[in-house]
């Protein structure tokens, strides 16, 4: 478990930090910017939360769970090593992201058909999920650009690219079931 009583170490400031494995890398190295974007992705759902309830706010709840858990895992390279390790190390799974896709499923079945392009607003709650829809959508390229320089554990790609979809889903959800989605007019300031 952790325990954090002092919060200040002074270790980090000449620009490196310490991964999960005990090594020190750059802040800027590429898996620092992957899981700083994760949770980043995770403030932004708290703010989101503060426009929900109910159903949804309980899945915002389980998928910040879920985002401490893809930096746990981002911030611990060397997956061939967890069978070494003292502590097998958290990672990512498939039925995580099977969840994400039965909530998806679940909360598509209520929308009207998408017949345009939407544009990020509408209701509040929509609004802040649009927000997380497109830093997930960075947190998955930050993802995948490590992960052509370092091992990643792949359920991490496809648990951020179904994460985006969700947030999509349910933006359209909180926009009365699409009703009051805001439609792209193309060309409309000619």
């Amino acid at each position: 478990m952790v325990v954090l009583n002092k919060i200040y170490t002074r270790t980090g400031d000449r620009g490196d930090t310490a991964l999960g494995d005990g090594a020190r890398v750059a802040k800027h190295s590429a898996r620092v910017a992957a899981y700083g974007t994760t949770d980043e992705l995770n403030s932004f759902v708290g703010i989101a939360r503060l426009a929900s309830e109910d159903e949804t706010d309980l899945a915002l709840s389980r998928i910040q769970n879920d985002l401490f858990d893809l930096g746990a895992d981002l911030c611990r390279p060397g997956m061939e090593k967890d069978a070494e390790a003292e502590y097998p190390p958290l990672r990512v799974v498939q039925s995580q992201v099977d969840r994400l896709e039965a909530e998806i499923d679940l909360m598509n079945k209520a929308l009207e058909p998408l017949r345009s392009f939407i544009l990020p607003g509408g209701t509040k709650l929509a609004a802040h999920l649009h927000v997380c829809r497109t830093v997930a959508r960075r947190a998955e390229r930050n993802v995948t650009e490590l992960s052509e320089s370092e091992p990643v554990n792949p359920v991490v790609i496809t648990y951020l690219n179904r994460l985006s979809d969700w947030f999509f889903v349910a933006a359209r959800s909180a926009n009365n079931g699409g009703k009051d989605d805001v439609l792209w007019v193309p060309g409309a300031n000619r």
